[in-house]
């Protein structure tokens, strides 16, 4: 039984497992290596900087498969993690601790900050409360927190601890060593204690640094013997960017940009300090890891073929990452494109720093969350596009840096405060964000080894205070207890976990069998526009032409003269030619395609009927006919973006009109009139869910069904979608956003709901995940009645992305409908692949690229036809498909060939002309000198000569 979205309080259930195991395995592979680690990164660092080589992360945005790491295929991966890898929840100090002013703490900058520049903010004291109620918070694999400096130093400068906090942190690391959980520490989390910015103006002062490492000298000496994973600052950007540049983070400072390079360059020396004090003084014997979390963002360019915008990409993220990354986990120093760019102001490394800074980090600690950008629609683009691709983040930092040993040190994304328990957003962000970590594992071997799901618990969210949430417990802030419960995205991380990955849930299993002989195999195309004039006119055309060849080299017509020409033929439609060329090497036995209602009919109405666009029409169903594929036509196909109706039509109301109803009868009349008995099947109708006229809709539809004479089948093609809930443990929120709920949902104000897309589900051209067992589900929805007796036909089944290697799962949940007709009482008459050719404008459906060229994706289907579903491999197929797909192609090819054949005829028969005029004449010319040269032979008659 599933838990419930209103679960109370956490239990014992809620230590997801122990990572004793873990630890032991991971600190083994770091012990033994970890010195020998060092050399090899410090050399590699350093060949790399003498010699000028670098990272180039620019192939990150190359479109070229050779180039980028990062393959567009590889939509999601059903997969597991490493045996080793490290789960984990995260929390800051001053976010959760509440309280303070309680037991000594001092006030840190951010308390100053709430005071003075927050509104409506009275202070952080309330809080998660996690000072008072810490034991709660005991529940995870590995819990990252960080140490509040003022709560041990009030004043900053560390002489006598405070006891208060000291017994704190000290009760806090002995329950998790305790439980076997694994701390890791993060030294300073933004909370600056208020004393050191006023006497010495914070990080601007590079005092700072000194009393920087006392203080982290003081906790690897108090709690060292515990904690194995240091990290000394968390994100500097955010410290120096908003801090003294924007003015949104404390101490708010804002409009001196050389601050903000200074602050930065001060920040990486207290880093590079308490590195080599860690390094020299405490590693040795208690055998840690010491590392800074940097945080980024991710952009994509305008154009991806435009190197101009790619630099800007690049430039984009080296100012931001490779800010505090180059000097740190790269050769020592600033970017090159920062100090030419800032070179008044950016402070400048000695060789001596270079060298002190160069290598300090035992692992790549990585933030990718909402501080380091805001949604689409909020921020600012500068020109470029906003992702939320951690894998190509991920592969950018492997290429600049030498493929590092990766901790995911902060993840997650946010909730509108109104939201409680059900949290849907915060499911698919970490969905997709973990499926991206495992597809940088996996296929791009990158050497993640953990990840921090941020954060454990709702609290103070910096500059947005408490108007967003971002833990997987609620914490209600009114309770005097600080009440938390699981949220839906708790018990989503906690599957995630146990099963160490995401793992691959169909409906049914898969199974083998075949279709009926009868079954209809076919490809949809949208709305086939007629060509207004033959493609190929030079049988038809009754002009004669000469041909300037020397000169300008174009053809000139001769006047006055006019020449016998042959009737039209439908072959004089090269697009024709190459539909049928595409289908014949589909070997599919049915094909549909729509109508153009307002190129047939351009007045709305039989006063203007356009021939040429119903002869067009014709000819694609007889020449389609020549070669064994049968059409199924509609009538009217609109969509999202085109309603499909004549202009008239359109102006006087559209669908709203009822008068509409009764053209599409006319339209319909002379379709059936001129088409004839070509056609197996009529849809006259296809998506027709538009929003408005649904009534005139049917109306419509149900003339045209009466006015339709006996001899094939009409109906009406609808779309049949299938909602999964979104939300697995609230079932009442549904995949694919507000079309999903309908109107006056709860939800409809989330201004996240853009974000609830899976990319571990196939996709539809609306962005909404689709399953393949929906399809046989909303079969199996129409069961009985008119769907028991005529059947279905899928008239349009395809994905929203590169690749049909997914069309397998929903022609076996057709065969799995069909085997049970018995009981369900549902006729599955034919499968329709969509689409036949993709667009250039949108490349996403279709067998064919817009130049033709096949897909590998045509392999598959064509396997499928041939054996008529799926068959084991030593079964044949019970039908003669195959037999007769190749019968039609030989026809196809002696039809499309014709002229081709003729000329190769008439050579032939005139090679064997002359051939045998040459052999005839030899033969002759053999003769007549035989008879020549008989003449002068003497005859002999007894003992006489004859003359």
């Amino acid at each position: 039984m599933k838990p419930g979205c209103a679960a109370g309080s956490p239990g014992n259930e809620w230590i997801f497992f122990s990572t004793n195991e873990i630890t032991i395995r991971y600190r083994n592979t770091m012990s033994n290596g970890g010195l020998q680690r060092s050399v090899i990164l410090s050399a590699l660092i350093l060949l790399r900087a003498v010699t000028g080589l670098s990272g180039d992360g620019r192939a990150i945005w190359s479109k070229n498969p050779n180039f980028t790491p990062v393959n567009e295929s590889q939509l999601f991966l059903y997969d597991t993690f490493p045996k080793n890898f490290f789960w984990g929840v995260g929390t800051g100090a001053l976010q959760v601790e509440g309280s303070w002013k309680k037991d000594g703490k001092g006030p840190s900058i951010w308390d100053h900050f709430v005071h003075t520049h927050l509104k409506n903010v009275s202070s952080t004291n309330g809080s998660s409360d996690s000072y008072i109620f810490w034991k709660r918070l005991i529940r995870v694999s590995f819990y990252q927190f960080s140490i509040s400096w003022p709560r041990l130093f009030p004043d900053g400068i560390v002489t006598v601890a405070n006891a208060k906090g000291l017994q704190y942190y000290n009760a806090l690391l002995d329950s998790l060593v305790l439980r076997n959980i694994e701390p890791i520490v993060t030294l300073y989390h933004w909370d600056l204690p208020l004393a050191l910015q006023e006497k010495y103006g914070g990080w601007k002062n590079d005092t700072i640094i000194d009393i920087f490492n006392d203080y982290a000298t003081y906790c690897f000496q108090t709690f060292g013997d515990r904690v194995k994973y240091w990290i000394t600052i968390h994100n500097p950007y955010l410290v120096a960017w908003h801090g003294y540049g924007t003015g949104m983070h404390a101490p708010g400072e804002k409009g001196n940009l050389a601050a903000v390079y200074i602050v930065g360059h001060n920040l990486i020396k207290a880093h590079s300090k308490v590195w080599h004090n860690y390094n020299a003084h405490f590693r040795p014997h208690q055998k840690g890891w010491l590392s800074i979390t940097l945080g980024s963002h991710w952009i994509e360019p305008n154009r991806s073929e435009n190197t101009m915008d790619i630099l800007k990409c690049q430039q984009s993220m080296v100012s931001v990452l490779g800010w505090f990354a180059n000097p740190i986990h790269g050769g020592g120093d600033y970017p090159e494109g920062m100090k030419k760019k800032l070179l008044s102001i950016l402070p400048l490394f000695s060789e001596a720093e270079k060298n002190e800074v160069r290598g300090t980090a035992d692992f790549f600690a990585f933030s990718f969350g909402p501080n380091n950008f805001k949604p689409l629609n909020t921020m600012a683009k500068m020109g470029q596009n906003v992702s939320l691709d951690l894998r190509e983040a991920l592969n950018w930092i492997k290429l600049e840096y030498n493929n590092p040993r990766i901790l995911i040190a902060e993840n997650g994304w946010f909730t509108d405060s109104h939201v409680k328990t059900e949290d849907t957003t915060a499911i698919y962000m970490m969905k997709n964000f973990l499926s991206q970590v495992l597809q940088a594992i996996r296929l791009d071997e990158i050497r993640v080894f953990g990840y921090t799901a941020w954060s454990l618990l709702d609290g103070f969210e910096w500059q947005d205070a408490y108007t967003i949430r971002r833990g997987l417990f609620y914490v209600d802030f009114n309770s005097k207890q600080k009440e938390r419960k699981p949220k839906s995205s708790a018990h989503y991380y906690k599957q995630i976990i146990r099963e160490n990955g995401f793992s691959l849930k169909e409906s049914t299993p898969d199974v083998q069998g075949q279709f009926p002989c009868d079954f209809s195999w076919g490809v949809t195309e949208s709305v086939l526009k007629p060509e207004s004039v033959a493609s190929s006119p030079q049988f038809s055309d009754p002009y004669l032409y000469v041909w300037n060849a020397t000169g300008n080299r174009l053809l000139h017509r001769v006047e006055g003269v006019r020449l016998k020409t042959r009737p039209a033929q439908c072959t004089d439609f090269v697009n024709i030619k190459k539909q049928l060329e595409m289908l014949a090497r589909m070997k599919v036995t049915h094909y549909r395609f729509a109508l153009d209602w307002a190129s047939v009919l351009p007045t709305g109405n039989l006063s203007v009927v356009n021939r040429q666009a119903l002869r067009y029409y014709r000819c694609v169903v007889s020449e389609g006919l020549k070669v064994g594929i049968s059409a199924m036509v509609t009538l009217y196909y609109p969509t999202h973006a085109h309603l499909g109706l004549p202009e008239p039509l359109l102006h006087a109301g559209g669908w709203l009109n009822p008068s509409t109803a009764e053209a599409f009868q006319a339209y319909a009349g002379l379709c059936f009139q001129e088409l004839g008995g070509h056609c197996d099947i009529y849809p006259p109708l296809c998506n027709g869910h538009l929003r408005g006229g649904a009534h005139n809709l049917l109306v419509a539809h149900a003339l045209a069904w009466r006015l339709h004479s006996a001899g094939a089948v009409s109906a009406v093609a609808a779309r049949g979608d299938w909602a999964e809930p979104a939300n697995p443990y609230c079932l009442d929120r549904l995949e694919g956003g507000p079309e999903s709920w309908g109107p006056g949902s709860r939800y409809d104000s989330d201004r996240d709901i853009s974000f609830c897309r899976t990319f571990t589900r196939l996709e539809l051209p609306t962005r909404l995940g689709c399953v393949p067992w929906g399809c046989g589900a909303s079969c199996c929805g129409g069961s009985g009645g008119t769907n028991g007796r005529h059947g279905i036909y899928i008239t349009a089944s395809g994905i929203g992305r590169p690749g049909f290697w997914r069309m397998g799962p929903y022609l076996q949940e057709g065969l799995k409908v069909r085997r049970a007709y018995l009981i369900d009482k549902v006729r599955i008459k034919g499968y329709y692949a969509f689409k036949l050719a993709e667009e250039k404008s949108k490349p996403r459906f279709g067998f064919f690229t817009s130049d033709f060229k096949a897909k590998s994706s045509i392999q598959f289907y064509n396997k499928v036809i041939s054996s008529s579903g799926f068959s084991s491999e030593n079964s044949s197929s019970r039908c003669s498909q195959t037999q007769k797909n190749t019968e039609c192609t030989v026809c196809l090819f002696l039809v499309q060939k014709k002229p081709l054949i003729f000329l190769g005829c008439c050579f032939f028969s005139t090679l064997v002309l002359l051939l045998s005029i040459t052999i005839f004449h030899r033969q002759k010319r053999r003769k007549f000198w035989k008879a020549k040269n008989l003449q002068h032979i003497p005859l002999k008659k007894g003992n006489r000569v004859l003359s």
